[in-house]
């Protein structure tokens, strides 16, 4: 059995620019002085070259090199923001073409082509960068839909997930190439946002063994799922983990959607470790009884708290619920030292 490995902290929420959040070498050294050990890098965030990562072995190993120096390592790349616009509905068109490049803006066809290429070059950057694993979103063709009222047309959802199988399918098979798992988060905004609709999605890609899972249990609280019962149920796909917390209070007036209110008014919120309603430690026991192989990374969102307050509790946060987990069982001292034949003896069938 493996222990996991942690703290980490995914930059995305912290990247800025003022000092120490406008270059990676400052964030390195910042995360690693508050007791962070590993790094999830987003790739759009300008942190580094990722086309550069992707095609260049000698840039890969300085890029990991310069982050040692800080005294932290990569726990895993992020394209969460290309992997939303892999499948993107046209009621959003507009609100998510922001998220790419200015030469396919107003562009569908294009802005997909865009997005599906940077997914490929992280997964040659992830081989490159010897990463284990790949941290994105699904996208989302249904997501409008996602009440059935109106009443959906027989086939509908059934067809979003055969395109977004087919959109994805050959992006898992270079990333089965590369030697790593792409691994979702499970989201409200992507089709792939709950148990249901990732195994609709794992029987369009033929249950795929690089179809994974990033796991966090803070929008399964705001879902109302049983966040603990998911691990029991999908353990052998979850081969990422963002640490983070939340909280639903349902009220007279607003429930689950959350009314339409900010983030700081709604019933479901998220909050830093500590200040929500996740069990933490139930998870980290659930991780360690299946064996989890990968990282434990903080991923900040509150809707109260300073960010850099929220890091510092972060690292010793998670490094208190890390579990070291044994090499023995405890009861080891009380071995009998029985052999086939004395087994054989006490169960009568000498």
């Amino acid at each position: 059995m493996k222990t996991i490995k942690g703290p980490g902290i995914f930059l995305a929420q912290f990247v800025g620019g003022a000092p120490p959040f406008d270059s990676l070498d400052a964030l390195a050294r910042w995360a690693a002085g508050l007791g962070y050990v590993g790094l999830q890098l987003p790739t759009t965030a300008g942190l580094f070259d990722l086309e550069k990562a992707a095609t260049s072995q000698t840039y890969a190993d300085e890029l990991k090199g310069r982050l040692a120096e800080a005294g932290v390592e990569i726990t895993e790349l992020s394209t969460h923001i290309q992997g939303q616009l892999i499948a993107v509905h046209p009621a959003y068109d507009e609100l998510f073409d922001g998220f790419a490049s200015e030469a396919v803006r107003g562009n569908p066809s294009a802005r997909t082509e865009w997005a599906t290429r940077e997914v490929m070059l992280a997964a040659e950057a992830s081989r490159r960068l010897g990463l284990a694993a790949h941290a994105t979103f699904s996208g989302a063709l249904a997501w409008p839909f996602i009440y059935p009222w109106p009443q959906r047309p027989g086939g509908l959802v059934e067809e979003a997930f055969a395109e977004l199988g087919r959109r994805w399918k050959p992006i898992l098979d270079a990333y089965d190439e590369a030697g790593v798992d792409v691994c979702f988060e499970l989201h409200p905004g992507e089709d792939l946002h709950d148990g249901a609709t990732f195994e609709r999605f794992l029987s369009e890609v033929g249950h795929h063994p690089r179809a994974n899972i990033l796991y966090d249990p803070s929008h399964f609280v705001l879902q109302a799922l049983d966040y603990l019962a998911f691990l029991d149920i999908y353990h052998e796909r979850v081969r990422a983990f963002h640490v983070k917390d939340a909280e639903l209070n349902p009220s007279g007036r607003s429930g689950v959607y959350g009314g339409y209110q900010s983030w700081i008014d709604r019933p479901g919120r998220f909050r830093s470790l500590g200040d929500g309603q996740v069990d933490f430690k139930a998870i980290f026991s659930k991780m360690a009884q299946y064996d989890f192989p990968g990282w434990a990374v903080l991923e900040w969102e509150c809707a109260l708290k300073h960010p850099e307050d929220g890091a510092s509790e972060g690292a010793p946060f998670i490094k208190d619920h890390i579990i070291r987990v044994t090499e023995h069982a405890f009861d080891d001292f009380a071995q009998s030292g029985a052999d086939a034949a004395t087994n054989r003896r006490l169960l009568g069938i000498g």
